[in-house]
């Protein structure tokens, strides 16, 4: 394909450019993503409720050995393939995940995968742009907010982005060495074909969304399909299946094809039909989640459309678009929606964004026009408001949910508020860059805070670890086992152990039934009366060991819990 004179021109522009980094450029960039990530990893406790569960079934795939067959207690987790399930069991086991069941052992697959999200994005943008639009998308990709928070979850999200990030880079630069006439290196081409094998380990189909949208895309828009023999589809899609067949072959003999009956007919194509577990919503979600989510980009995301709009014919930014707009379009059209869906647009969105800040040049026509900069000025009031409720989030947390005030979340809250304002007004003196430095600046104290000085004393709403500890001192034998009615979360199986009962109040009474000597009930104040009535039903007492009160974050409840075991029973 001849490259067009707007093609020249941009590329004139980066290819004096110094490409790669440098490796201290990279040892900065690692260690400014560590600097983001690890703050809170030891001390936040186990989430619910997707967390808890990736946990516990690793927990358990440890435990039994069994490494084909995923499940939470005794049924069957046939959500996608066992490849996350791997990567903690393997962190865990060479940890202290096994034994002690830290929470922090599970997320580190988590952590390793987002640093190397970074350092993908910084190298996509660099090959593309130049090393320095490449560190500028990577810091504003880094510094997102949903970014930072998946990166401290011991789930799917961050290792699934990896996979789409090397099958990105690959295809990319084929795409990049047809553009020059110079051949592209077998190992750029096995490298996508292996990264959508993992990422199908990871999450099923979903990985062939941006990994063939982004190609096929490309193709209906430049109308050629050629570069694509560079990435050896010959032998490469052989090369991707070899990766996932094995296990799925494993995983219908052991399920007798239940799980792809479930995995695909019930949780994929489930979601795009209908709304799975009460997050059926609208298309827009996402463009309004973002606002938050991405932020502090969000706002010079937007800012960039015009920018965008105006390169279209570049090289550059129609591969980047055609990254993000089919995976965008997929995630708006199906009924389930939750935030982290288009995470993978995420790396693009923000290097788009850098080299509008960095590269400038012609923009659309209505760019200029009063009613884009009327929106602008909107987005960008709602932008300020967003990094002002994410400067003030940990010390309003602290007071609203404990009626505490503590020094260091107020320091923090203040300093990243001072941020966020200065950022705003650079934003609004026409100074963009030095705004995204001073929003971003606002958001790593913010997170700093937050991650390091309020997420562990908010003891109130961690009801789990408490009722754990509590149930080590009261449980009248060191096998005693625990039966649950008002507090079910996966994070308490985690927390107490495998083999914790999630039972309603007359489950918990035959419980004791049938446990006198050490069985435990955990029963909440609502759900007292019927225990009692199910208790006189078998003619039992009981007596109460201790009480944790608390808020169940999940559905916002307060709960007040007792520990009853058998009146008169000794072990």
């Amino acid at each position: 394909m001849a490259i067009s004179p707007t093609d020249q021109s941009l590329f004139a522009s980066f290819s004096s450019e110094k490409e790669g980094l440098g490796l201290r450029r990279w040892i900065a960039l690692a260690l400014f993503a560590f600097l983001i990530y690890l703050p809170g990893r030891a001390s936040l406790p186990p989430l619910d409720r997707d967390e808890s569960r990736y946990m516990e079934a690793t927990a358990q795939m440890l435990h039994t050995g069994n490494y084909v067959d995923v499940r939470f207690q005794d049924q069957p987790r046939y959500l996608q393939p066992a490849g996350i399930y791997w990567l903690e069991a393997l962190a865990a086991d060479l940890s202290d995940g096994r034994t002690s069941r830290s929470a922090w052992a599970y997320r580190i697959p988590s952590l390793l995968a987002a640093t190397a999200n970074v350092l993908l994005t910084a190298a996509i943008g660099a090959a593309l742009f130049g090393a320095d639009v490449g560190l500028a998308g990577a810091a504003m990709f880094a510094l997102a907010v949903l970014v930072t928070a998946e990166a401290r979850m011991a789930t799917i999200d961050t290792t699934l982005l990896l996979a789409v990030l090397l099958a990105m880079w690959s295809a990319i630069r084929a795409r990049l060495d047809a553009e020059r006439g110079r051949p592209t290196s077998p190992a750029v081409a096995a490298l996508y074909w292996v990264a959508l094998g993992c990422g199908l380990m990871f999450k099923g189909p979903v990985v062939l969304i941006p990994g063939w949208g982004m190609p096929i895309a490309l193709a209906a828009i430049e109308r050629s399909t050629g570069w694509w023999r560079r990435l050896r589809p010959l032998w490469g899609i052989p090369l991707m299946l070899l990766i996932v067949v094995p296990w799925c072959v494993a995983i219908w003999i052991v399920s007798h094809g239940t799980f792809f009956e479930r995995a695909v007919g019930t949780n994929f194509l489930g979601k795009v039909a209908s709304g799975q577990q009460a997050h059926g919503l609208p298309p827009g979600f996402h463009l309004v989640v973002f606002l938050l989510a991405f932020w502090p980009g969000s706002f010079f995301a937007m800012r960039a459309l015009p920018w965008v709009i105006g390169q279209r014919r570049s090289l550059q930014v129609r591969l980047l678009a055609c990254w993000i707009v089919p995976h965008w379009l997929v995630f708006e059209a199906i009924a389930t929606k939750l935030p982290h869906y288009v995470l993978p647009t995420y790396p693009a969105i923000a290097l788009l964004a850098a080299a509008s800040l960095l590269r400038g040049g012609p923009v659309a026509a209505f760019g200029a026009r009063g009613w884009w900069r009327g929106w602008l000025g909107v987005y960008g009031a709602l932008w300020l408001l967003a990094g002002l409720a994410l400067a003030l989030a940990g010390p309003l947390l602290l007071w609203f949910v404990q009626h505490e005030v503590r020094v260091l979340p107020i320091v923090t809250g203040a300093l990243a508020g001072l941020a966020v304002l200065s950022g705003a007004v650079l934003v609004a003196r026409g100074q963009a860059l030095r705004g995204l430095v001073a929003t971003g600046a606002g958001a790593l104290v913010a997170y700093l805070g937050i991650f390091a000085a309020v997420i562990q004393n908010l003891t109130t709403i961690w009801l789990s670890p408490r009722i754990a500890l509590a149930f080590d001192q009261v449980r009248p034998c060191a096998d005693s086992v625990l039966a649950s009615t008002s507090f079910s979360e996966p994070s308490l199986v985690f927390a107490v152990g495998q083999d914790t009962r999630l039972v309603d109040a007359a489950g918990a009474a035959a419980f004791l039934a049938t446990d006198r000597r050490c069985g435990v009930a955990l029963v909440g104040t609502r759900d007292q009366p019927a225990f009692e009535h199910a208790l006189a039903d078998r003619g039992l007492t009981v007596r109460l060991l201790g009480r944790v009160q608390g808020v169940n974050y999940s559905n916002g409840r307060h709960l007040d819990l007792g520990f009853f075991a058998v009146a008169g029973e000794t072990p």
